[in-house]
């Protein structure tokens, strides 16, 4: 063996503990360590460039997280069976450690930086997220990468009252808080999730609490680099050449005006007029060849000095670039029902963020097949965020959904799954579609409130209306001071130290994203921004309300009906019929869309339809088969031919049973083919005369509902079991048959 194998181990408590190895596999990446949890295992691998751009004044970080089928054992889905690109799981996975480990990296750092992290043994009851951001952290300790960690994630759940760090999966089905925190020895750098209306106190309470789990994985972490010899060694790098001179001379000419500039309160685009006009009055102040020599530092300098002359006017004077104060938020108006042809729509407008969203009502059938590595479910509940470029004013080309449009789609969706009804009282597949027609600020929170909106217009019962908020902060460590915004803009979060998006009904938060781009950020500071994060979404709950107060009484009259129905499990066969026959000719004949499911040895009927005269009439199909009534012998009934045999044909009495009516009982003359009488698909009256005594299939007669023909003569019925006539002689037997032929002519 020619290499060497270190180990680190973390006790999670209750028997349950994390390993973290290093040292056998993926030994050219400069730094590569397997974590493992169960028998969850992800090997994650760090590699740096040593080369940088000239032209880069950033990280160009990238983080890659993928579930290979093989760790659970399955095959993936599709025609080439093999993963293809990400899932949305898998993207928002890659997005939670990239927005943990991206504050952790040098600022003055830009060498292109590939995190890849791979599930390659899966546990069923383990959750590798919660091990992802650990993975990602301790491959690059164990490098030479420059990295101002280590930092870790984890999960933290409250599961029947009490907290719990990374719980098993069947554990995390009880929870009613599910929270992802990152953050390292000092601090919290980010936090998502979502919450049954929990209370602020109990938010910050769980966030403490994997604060401390945290702190011991990044303990962790260091003895583990210790052990390699990494512990404190990285490369030598210069990304940046500074030209002091330079800077001096660009914050004396345009600080100042900046700040003046900033102080006035003006439109997103006025804002960057009168900056872009700054900073071209002092280019022209400039030669050409310095420019074209320091441009790149340029637009460092110019770029650092607008920074802070924002935020100095934030700290010195409480005045933010559109004039408003810290927790004053900008003017809503909104309208619902604004698209006649959907089930449900709703703008909402705050500033110059606009969502336009749309609600779809769908049955089962719409449902959303999610077949991951681990997970294959269905959702019935789906929110999609679009954010096209024209809502910023720009112009760049559509390539598919981003990374972004995930993120911010499944935050929405968490915050709106709380108060979304229980199926027995709302058995729609829904989907909701946000359009960000303009963007400066929280477009995601914009979506959650427009999402409630929708809801409530297309009458979907919900629990409560939720509201959302994004909070950001503005500190100055050296002079002690910092202040918390309400309603952040888009600049104010470029320029800020933390963005922090809040939701919630009246009685609690649903979910939360945070992230902080500073060090040091104490409760005290998160507690107050809570506390002006529910002022703050009280006040939005109220203005969303003057359009609409509570969920209409009943759906759009163009949605479709929904009823279900709960029948025995031996009856979901006879309902759905040998390949499907029975349900199709249901659905085809009433002209609605059925479905059903076994749920705990139940069938789960859901008959979906655009009339009630439509549902009514295949409820009562469904109820027939699932219900049979009794079949009455002498009673007239009313079918449909089944199927046509020489001997008869097979006539449907009632839904699920089906009798035989003989060739012979079709008519009172001779019938020599069936299909002369009948054709398959038919409606017949018939009779139910009788039973067979061995099989008791129900006999049926169409002659007797027919008046007899005039001269009709009854044929004599022998007996069974006379054997009277057995010594009679051949002649005998012959002197009947001139008879017998006239009672076949009468039939």
């Amino acid at each position: 063996m020619n290499y060497t194998v270190h180990n680190q181990t973390i006790d999670l408590g209750n028997g349950r503990e994390i390993t973290i190895e290093t040292g056998k596999l993926a030994k050219q990446a400069h730094g590569s360590v397997v974590v493992r949890s169960g028998n969850t295992m992800l090997l994650a691998t760090a590699v740096s460039a040593h080369d940088v751009r000239d032209d880069v004044d950033f990280l160009p970080l990238t983080v890659d997280y993928r579930e290979k089928y093989a760790a659970a054992g399955r095959f993936p889905g599709g025609f080439f069976k093999r993963e293809a690109r990400p899932s949305d799981t898998e993207v928002l996975v890659m997005r939670l450690v990239d927005r943990a480990l991206r504050p952790t990296f040098p600022g003055d750092y830009h060498a292109g930086t590939q995190i890849m992290i791979q599930l390659m043994s899966a546990d069923a009851e383990v959750l590798p997220d919660s091990l992802a951001g650990l993975a990602a952290s301790a491959c690059i300790s164990v490098s030479d990468i420059p990295f101002d960690g280590p930092i870790s994630e984890v999960r933290v759940a409250r599961v029947d009252g009490e907290f719990v760090i990374n719980p098993f999966r069947s554990e995390l089905e009880r929870a009613d808080m599910d929270i992802m925190v990152a953050g390292s020895m000092d601090s919290i750098v980010m936090v998502e999730g979502e919450m049954n209306e929990v209370s602020e106190d109990e938010m910050v309470d769980a966030i403490e609490v994997a604060h401390k789990a945290i702190q011991a994985q990044c303990e962790a972490q260091i003895e583990l680099a210790k052990k390699t010899g990494h512990f404190g060694v990285q490369r030598e790098y210069n990304h940046e050449n500074h030209d002091e001179e330079l800077r001096g001379r660009v914050n004396a000419a345009l600080t100042d005006k900046f700040y003046a500039a900033a102080k006035e309160g003006s439109t997103k685009e006025e804002r960057k007029a009168k900056f872009s006009e700054l900073k071209e009055e002092f280019m022209a102040t400039l030669s050409e060849e310095e420019i074209s020599e320091k441009g790149f530092m340029l637009r460092q300098y110019i770029s650092a000095a607008q920074k802070k002359a924002v935020r100095d006017l934030l700290l010195n004077e409480g005045i933010r670039l559109d004039g408003r104060k810290s927790t004053e938020i900008r003017p809503i108006w909104t309208e619902v029902d604004y698209l006649p042809g959907t089930h449900g729509s709703s703008i909402f407008t705050r500033g110059e963020t606009q969502s336009l969203t749309t609600l779809t009502l769908g049955t089962k059938l719409d449902e959303q097949l999610i077949d991951g590595a681990l997970v294959r479910k269905n959702e019935k509940f789906l929110l999609h965020y679009n954010f096209p470029p024209f809502s910023t004013g720009e112009e760049r080309p559509l390539r598919g959904t981003s990374r972004r449009e995930v993120g911010h789609g499944n935050l929405a969706l968490r915050a709106l799954k709380p108060v979304l009804p229980a199926t027995e009282d709302c058995p729609y597949t829904i989907r909701l579609v946000s359009e960000i027609l303009e963007s400066n600020g929280s477009s995601s929170m914009a979506t959650v409130c427009a999402g409630t909106l929708a809801l409530m217009d297309g009458g979907v019962p919900i629990k409560a209306p939720v509201s959302g908020i994004a909070m950001g902060l503005i500190t100055d460590k050296d002079l002690g001071k910092y202040v918390v915004l309400s309603d952040i803009l888009g600049d104010e979060d470029h320029l800020g130290d933390m963005d922090f998006k809040v939701t919630g009904t009246e009685h609690g938060i649903t979910a939360c994203q945070m992230d902080i781009k500073i060090k040091g950020l104490s409760f005290t500071q998160l507690r107050e921004a809570l506390a002006q994060a529910r002022d703050g979404r009280h006040h939005i709950r109220k203005e969303m309300l003057g359009s609409i107060s509570e969920p209409r009484s009943d759906y759009k009259e163009h949605a479709p009906r929904i009823v279900t129905l709960v029948v025995p499990g031996e009856a979901i066969g006879p309902i759905i019929g040998p390949g499907g026959k029975i349900i199709q000719e249901i659905q085809a004949e009433t002209e609605t869309t059925i479905s059903i499911e076994d749920v705990d040895g139940k069938g789960i009927v859901e008959i979906a339809a655009t009339n009630k005269t439509a549902i009514d009439a295949a409820l009562a199909k469904v109820k027939a088969i699932a219900f049979p009534p009794t079949v009455e012998i002498g009673e007239e009934y009313e079918g449909k031919v089944k199927s046509i045999m020489p001997y008869g044909a097979f006539v449907e009495v009632i839904p699920g049973q089906d009798g035989l009516l003989h060739v012979s009982e079709l008519d009172w003359k001779r019938i020599e083919r069936v299909e002369d009488v009948l054709k398959e698909g038919e409606v017949v009256k018939f009779k139910v005369v009788g039973r067979d005594e061995k099989t008791g299939k129900i006999k049926l007669s169409r002659k007797v509902l027919l008046p007899k023909p005039e001269g009709y003569v009854e044929r004599p019925e022998r007996p069974r079991g006379d054997r009277g006539d057995r010594g009679r002689g051949r002649g005998d037997r012959n002197r009947d048959r001139g008879p017998r032929s006239e009672e076949r002519n009468n039939d």
